[in-house]
């Protein structure tokens, strides 16, 4: 819980002994960016590309949903093109609907161990302000517990919640909307 999204990484190396994982990722960036900000290697906008790289992670068993906002290069959707990771773009969530989509992750992670990786900027800014790097046009706060409602028969290795920033978050909305998160993930993992 808590943090950016670099610190799924090494959770993923303390769960991922000697076979990698599958996952599936709620979020509005994909997080398969190179090495940026003059070189630096681990941000919380590459934890995935590394994940992918190490081993940790299987890209034939990724799916990453609710993909949206600016881009200033393609070089994350070429890293995914070029792994055969599947992207599925707000749009596509919004049109086939979260039961079809989420029925699509399910049939991708397969019977073999899987982590769920949730960044709360996947939910619209209306519904979860408090974030470092809001996207708007995501999910409503039903809609993002509906998601994690579609993990059922999952087998989750793991999970987490990311990117709440209390700072950015005076009313608590975002902090209980993820909470409220959390008790959904917990459910699915039992």
């Amino acid at each position: 819980m808590g943090g950016d999204h670099l610190c799924t990484l090494p959770v993923l190396r303390g769960i991922a002994k000697g076979s990698p994982l599958g996952l599936i990722h709620f979020d509005s960036h994909t997080d398969l960016f190179p090495a940026y900000w003059g070189g630096t290697t681990l941000t919380h906008g590459n934890p995935f590309r590394v994940a992918v790289e190490e081993g940790l992670l299987d890209p034939a068993r990724m799916i990453q949903i609710g993909i949206r906002g600016t881009a200033y290069d393609n070089a994350d959707l070429d890293f995914a093109r070029a792994h055969g990771i599947r992207i599925v773009r707000i749009e596509e969530l919004f049109d086939r609907g979260i039961a079809d989509v989420m029925a699509e992750a399910r049939a991708i992670a397969g019977s073999g161990e899987t982590y769920v990786s949730y960044d709360i900027d996947f939910v619209d800014p209306a519904f979860a302000p408090g974030t470092g790097t809001p996207e708007v046009g995501g999910p409503t706060s039903f809609q993002a517990l509906e998601v994690v409602r579609g993990l059922a028969g999952v087998r989750i290795a793991g999970a987490d919640l990311v990117e709440v920033s209390p700072p950015f978050d005076p009313a608590g909305t975002t902090a209980w909307l993820g909470a409220s998160i959390l008790f959904e993930l917990l459910c699915a993992m039992a």
